[in-house]
């Protein structure tokens, strides 16, 4: 195991693409840790600036507090020297090697005596599930079995950390959700350090113990998934993780113990928000309110007048577990979900119950 410092990291392609833009973060000996954004956001090419294969402008890179890059004093040890595993979404398998050879090339490559390949080898296909089959052609297996085997190759290597780079993207759905919880468990058994690049927002919330949101090459945000999911810091965050109303509004007053009052127009209504309001929000101040749809609930009227809405139901979607509603209150159209089993259809009128600590006031 061992932390992993990146500072103030920056990379450039030309004169006109920043790719990456005055990263840092910390990852702790034993974490893992997601790197989650769309396509162009930066997250692979800082994986790619940590693994060696990129060589960025500006910045800092420590893993177990030794230098691995640094601008400042113009080093960049070259992969092979930082010992750190890689794990490619294309699985990077040789063709003309058997499952065994494929897994054997890391440890060869630094110098192990044959008995000491073979009980690494033998280990790391066992660790991963592909036991007996050292000897079949790395091709020749189904999509799953390679992605093991590109795995199985980088524990073997016994890295001091072990990079993703999307490695579950060329698989069906099926087999993506049930890779994805038995690779987070072996991590966590293995007690590895792990760096993990996805665009996939489950992938991020099953696996990560931390995740950290990146759009055009900074970092938006930076938690477990818990408080990623439920309190969001910009629209961003809010709306690329899960399923959101972003809702537009003027800051009111505050309610002591209680938050504060949000005036949304287009609800032709105010919401108490309990959640992003801890900074100094003028009264008055223009700001934008996110609200997941599943914690909007339809019934009776609440106890007191706060965040009790009306509306109409304009679209009801059956999706087996829950009904995906699209309500029409004011000149807004809510997205909520309901239960299943709930009695639901278009055109009902509906009564809307919001928590206040459900509604989150978010910095943008």
């Amino acid at each position: 195991m061992a932390e992993v410092v990146v500072k103030d990291l920056v990379k450039r392609f030309g004169t006109e693409t920043l790719a990456v833009d005055n990263v840092s973060f910390t990852v702790g000996e034993g974490e893992f840790v997601t790197l989650l954004g769309p396509s162009g956001c930066g997250k692979t090419t800082t994986l790619r600036c940590i693994a060696g294969l990129e060589t960025p402008d500006e910045g800092d890179i420590l893993i177990a507090d030794e230098v691995f890059t640094s601008s400042h004093n113009g080093v960049c040890l070259p992969p092979e020297k930082r010992r750190l595993g890689m794990v490619f979404q294309s699985y990077a398998i040789w063709p003309h090697m058997s499952v065994s050879e494929n897994v054997a090339y890391g440890i060869q490559a630094q110098g192990a005596s044959r008995a000491e390949v073979n009980e690494k080898v033998a280990n790391a296909l066992e660790l991963v599930g592909l036991s007996g089959l050292g000897e079949r052609n790395a091709t020749k297996l189904s999509g799953g079995q390679q992605q093991r085997v590109s795995l199985a190759r980088a524990l073997a290597y016994n890295p001091r950390v072990l990079l993703f780079d999307e490695p579950l993207s060329n698989l069906d759905a099926k087999l993506r959700e049930r890779m994805r919880v038995e690779l987070a468990n072996l991590i966590k058994e293995l007690k590895l350090t792990a760096i993990y690049v996805t665009h996939d927002q489950a992938e991020a919330m099953v696996m990560s113990d931390r995740i950290i949101v990146m759009k055009d090459g900074r970092i938006q945000q930076e938690g477990d998934p818990h408080s990623t999911y439920n309190e969001p810091s910009n629209s961003f965050v809010a709306d690329f993780i899960g399923v959101t109303n972003i809702l537009e509004g003027k800051a009111g007053e505050r309610e002591n113990g209680k938050g504060l009052w949000v005036e949304v127009p287009s609800l032709e209504s105010k919401i108490l928000c309990a959640k992003g309001i801890e900074r100094d929000i003028p009264a008055g101040s223009d700001l934008l309110v996110t609200v997941r749809p599943e914690y909007i609930e339809l019934g009776e009227d609440g106890s007191s007048d706060e965040n009790v809405l009306r509306g109409q139901v304009s679209d009801a979607v059956y999706l087996g577990q829950s009904w995906d509603c699209l309500v029409q209150s004011g000149n807004f159209e809510l997205r909520v979900h309901v239960r299943g089993d709930a009695d639901i259809r278009a055109g009902q009128s509906v009564t809307m119950n919001i928590s206040p600590s459900r509604c989150v006031v978010l910095s943008d």
